[in-house]
């Protein structure tokens, strides 16, 4: 049973970041990789593996909607469809940044008449203090909706 949920989710969830700065892994010691000062990776991995690009920093809203346009453009959402989305802040970004990430993620999908029944915002899956964010969008049925809605009291969440 977890696993037919799990295969559903995976079918009906996409993704995408950017980084603004790279992160330092202990490890290594220096950073994962190196940024010009108005510069930004489009699509990079959590741990700061190769986006799809570089592109010159244009505005959140702007960031926003090209990476809500990619992550839309690979998935089958319509008016009437139900939502889940988390803004991811990878370590470094301000919450009140985030937030205006998710501003321009709900006016998105309020355009396309996608009711957003649950939103997260903040520092869930973080590359440790790379500055950047992660959009995630999951289609919701009915099955899916009630177990996201789901009580849960674990150690690591949280959810009356």
């Amino acid at each position: 049973e977890v696993r037919r949920v799990a295969e559903k989710v995976i079918a009906n969830v996409r993704s995408m970041g950017l980084a603004l700065s790279p992160c330092t892994v202990p490890a290594a010691g220096k950073p994962s990789f190196t940024l010009e000062e108005n510069e930004i990776e489009i699509g990079m991995g959590i741990h700061g593996e190769p986006g799809t690009h570089r592109e010159s920093l244009r505005s959140a809203d702007e960031l926003t909607a090209h990476l809500v346009n990619k992550i839309l453009a690979d998935m089958s959402l319509k008016a009437g469809d139900q939502a889940a989305v988390l803004v991811n802040g990878l370590g470094a970004t301000p919450m009140m940044e985030l937030y205006i990430v998710n501003r321009k993620v709900t006016e998105i999908l309020k355009g396309l008449q996608v009711e957003t029944v649950k939103t997260w915002v903040g520092n869930y899956m973080t590359s440790l203090e790379m500055a950047g964010y992660s959009v995630t969008i999951l289609k919701l049925d009915d099955e899916m909706k009630k177990l996201l809605l789901a009580p849960a009291d674990t150690p690591a969440w949280v959810q009356v």
